[in-house]
């Protein structure tokens, strides 16, 4: 993956940058966990036919944690702030997960900004809870109430987080307050405000973000619509790179000659 690397400053936060082709602008944002190369595949084809711009958002690849607990609304005005900042004006925006989840959030809030929006496995609804979320939820209290006992009681609060928590949570390290905070966000209010045409790409076996959840995004979107793989997971733009590379470049207007 070709490219020139910088960085910029929002506001006093750091984030590396990856530019990469020529043409109309696209905004390349991963998903969590994730970093620029997590979205290499994309990039290349994409930096083909656009000018191609891709963050770390903070807290993840090379770029440093905020300082406090951000949630979606600080992720997208740190992305608005950014693009700005890059002399980019209006642009097409892919985004995987929770990058897609922040890029649904600008469009909504920055109408201005997002030409068009692909979203792949985006999250950003929350689930009603399940019995084994609610058991979870009791037997976390019941950690908390053993963590205030002193040393004994922090061990076997660790023990039980551990056996409850989620991989994610376990290794978020100083993301998890982030964490935290944005998985218990809901855009359900939002996306009704959405005016950008807007594609969204799941993989039927997406074990993160259900595809029911895909499906009541593109009824509450009013220019939407989904595109599954069958048999693809929750990176559906790595299970099948090329025939997601043909259908982006279909939406935004370049498509593969």
């Amino acid at each position: 993956m070709q490219g020139e690397q910088t960085e910029v400053l929002v506001e006093g936060q750091r984030a590396r940058v990856l530019t990469a082709g020529r043409g109309d602008d696209v905004v390349v944002l991963h998903g969590w966990g994730g970093r620029i190369e997590s979205m290499a595949p994309t990039i290349s084809c994409l930096a083909q036919a656009f000018r191609v711009t891709a963050l770390d958002l903070p807290g993840f690849g090379e770029s440093p944690v905020p300082e406090t607990a951000w949630g979606t609304p600080e992720y997208a005005a740190f992305v608005a702030g950014a693009v700005g900042k890059l002399g980019i004006d209006r642009a097409r925006f892919v985004g995987h997960s929770y990058g897609a989840k922040t890029s649904l959030y600008l469009a909504a809030t920055r109408p201005e900004l997002v030409e068009r929006l692909v979203a792949v496995g985006s999250s950003g609804l929350r689930r009603a809870p399940s019995f084994g979320t609610r058991v979870k939820r009791g037997v976390s209290r019941t950690g908390r109430a053993l963590g205030r006992l002193g040393a004994p009681g922090r061990s076997a609060r660790d023990a039980i987080y551990r056996r409850i928590a989620s991989s994610d949570y376990l290794e978020a390290g100083a993301l998890r307050p982030i964490l935290v905070k944005v998985v218990n966000e809901d855009l359900s209010d939002l996306l009704p405000r959405i005016q950008a045409p807007t594609l969204l790409v799941w993989g039927t076996k997406d074990d993160a973000v259900p595809v029911a959840h895909a499906r009541r995004m593109e009824s509450l979107i009013a220019d939407s619509g989904l595109v599954l793989f069958e048999g693809a997971g929750h990176f559906a733009y790595l299970d099948e790179p090329e025939r997601f590379c043909a259908i982006v470049r279909h939406f935004f207007g370049r498509p593969l000659s």
